[in-house]
């Protein structure tokens, strides 16, 4: 189930926050009362495996920089409190108890396979626009 979750997350990760991104903007062109529901809680899967995505992507995408933008401003949906959270989720990477839960998003991604994490790295390359 575990892993249902992770591989779900991973693809739909991406594709949730673009819907959200439409929606904010379209909601923004019009003069009416929206009402906002607040963040979840972030988990630490959910962390794991978005910081996976900046191990995985590089080799799997062309524009370098549309990636590394678009990541920027996922790592900053889900970290909003942080000044800079990418290095804020490399800080992350690097303690003790997160290292299994990084394992963890790891072997999801090797076992997603290169057709599915292309599929979304290419998706991040489009997320900031």
């Amino acid at each position: 189930m575990k892993l249902f979750m992770l591989k779900s997350l991973s693809l739909g990760l991406l594709t949730t926050a673009a819907m959200a991104l439409s929606m904010t903007h379209a909601a923004t062109q019009k003069d009416e009362n929206i009402e906002v529901t607040p963040l979840q809680k972030i988990t630490q899967q959910e962390l794991a495996a978005i910081y996976v995505l900046s191990e995985v992507c590089p080799g799997l995408v062309k524009d370098h920089a549309k990636f590394e933008q678009g990541y920027a401003k996922l790592a900053q949906e889900y970290l909003p409190a942080e000044n800079n959270a990418v290095s804020s989720l490399a800080k992350l990477s690097k303690e003790k108890k997160f290292k299994p839960i990084l394992a963890e998003a790891r072997t999801d991604a090797k076992k997603a396979g290169d057709a599915k994490n292309q599929e979304i790295c290419q998706e991040l390359t489009t997320y900031s626009k």
